[in-house]
């Protein structure tokens, strides 16, 4: 039964299992999710701070979604081009981890990788400098970051504006290296002779997305440590991920979905497919433990789906790239148009493999919402029907 935001939050609440992982496309309402859920672990209280998590939040619930993010903008010396900066908006999260708990160095280790380990960040230490007026103003410690590339010889380069996958990947090694420390901590305490940590009163760490920048090894190099680490936690602290990459769900579902020691799935992993209905509703299917999800099969559905409704949009030629694409590894076709109709003697039809290339071209195809023409809707019917003629048999191996 559809239900709302709420609801689904309540429902993965009402849940005893120590990991939950939920697969999404993008405009689901997995970052929204991740709101809601917040609100009914640690409701909003008097001592917010300014991004909104007080401290009462922040000892029963960490969370890394978009917002996560939104702490962190570049100073780009604009007028200098020299000192390019990360800023950091001081809160309790970032204060905690980099004042309180001292995690600087293990943070850059983290970084490095899962990016490159010439690339260095750098938190600064407090400083006195002037403002725009002239005015002795002083920064404070933990509240910048340069990046700069080392050669090896002492010396590194100047200042560095990274990539905004690696300034993401960044800001995950942050959090990530947060839930090492709660995990290591809390598996050190002595049952029979028990000390106070900071994390006594943590119940929920929930990730949304962490990896949307990483090329395919790394992500998989993530994945695996994370399931690693959430398999040796043997606290009360349960996690929550939900993901739109296939790859990373899929790479967690394995991992997560094998027995090792002291982690039984069957008691311990659950895993869904969130899925946005008409309006406002959704649904959180539950998937089956033993089930391998394939993202190319669904897409191929939510292709057939669009066709029966007559909504065919234009970010349905990048589900069906993706299917073309993932279908040539897998038959040992050297590139995807090899796969299209054939015209004559000459190969596939360069102008249907121009189509999909120009409708294909979103960044984001579940944010692209605009129409198709009557000769567009024809070329995509066409091909996903050329899909099920020849390909069928092998797309259940995709």
């Amino acid at each position: 039964m559809s239900k709302t935001l709420t609801e689904i939050a309540q429902q993965l609440k009402d849940k005893d299992t120590k990991v939950q992982l939920i697969y999404a496309f993008n405009g689901t309402g997995k970052t929204r999710l991740s709101r809601e859920f917040k609100k009914l672990i640690a409701p909003k209280n008097s001592e917010r701070d300014e991004s909104g998590d007080g401290e009462l939040s922040r000892n029963k619930i960490l969370y890394y979604n978009a917002f996560t993010e939104d702490l962190f903008y570049w100073d780009n010396d604009l007028v200098g081009d020299a000192e390019h900066k990360l800023k950091i908006r001081r809160n309790s999260f970032t204060d905690w981890i980099l004042e309180e708990q001292g995690q600087d160095r293990n943070i850059i280790t983290n970084f490095q990788r899962y990016t490159n380990n010439k690339l260095t960040p750098r938190f600064n230490e407090e400083y006195k400098t002037k403002d725009k007026d002239g005015n002795e103003v002083i920064v404070e410690a933990f509240s910048e970051v340069t990046f700069s590339l080392e050669r090896g010889d002492d010396e590194h380069s100047r200042n560095l504006k990274i990539s905004k996958g690696e300034e993401s990947n960044f800001i995950w090694s942050i959090f990530y290296t947060l839930i090492v420390l709660i995990i290591e901590t809390l598996e050190e305490v002595n049952p029979d002779f028990p000390e106070t940590t900071p994390f006594d009163e943590l119940e929920y760490i929930f990730v949304d997305d962490p990896v949307s920048s990483l090329d395919e090894n790394h992500l998989i190099k993530l994945a695996v440590d994370l399931a690693e680490l959430i398999r040796k936690n043997r606290s009360k602290v349960k996690f929550i991920i939900s993901t739109h990459n296939p790859l990373f769900y899929n790479v967690l579902q394995n991992e997560l979905g094998n027995k090792k020691a002291n982690y039984k799935p069957e008691k311990h992993f659950k895993k869904y497919r969130l899925i946005k209905n008409e309006g406002e509703s959704l649904d959180l299917e539950e998937q089956d433990n033993d089930s391998f999800f394939s993202y190319h099969l669904h897409l191929k559905a939510e292709l057939e789906k669009a066709i029966s409704n007559n909504q065919l949009k234009k970010y349905h030629f990048n589900y069906l790239r993706n299917i073309l694409e993932k279908t040539t590894i897998f038959l040992g076709y050297k590139k995807w148009g090899d796969l299209l109709p054939q015209s004559g003697t000459e190969g596939s039809n360069p102008y249907e493999a121009r189509i999909i290339n120009l409708r294909s071209h979103s960044k984001y195809a579940g944010e692209e919402v605009s129409e198709l023409t009557d000769e567009e809707k024809r070329v995509l019917n066409r091909l996903i029907r050329h899909l099920d003629r020849i390909y069928k048999p092998d797309l259940k191996d995709v």
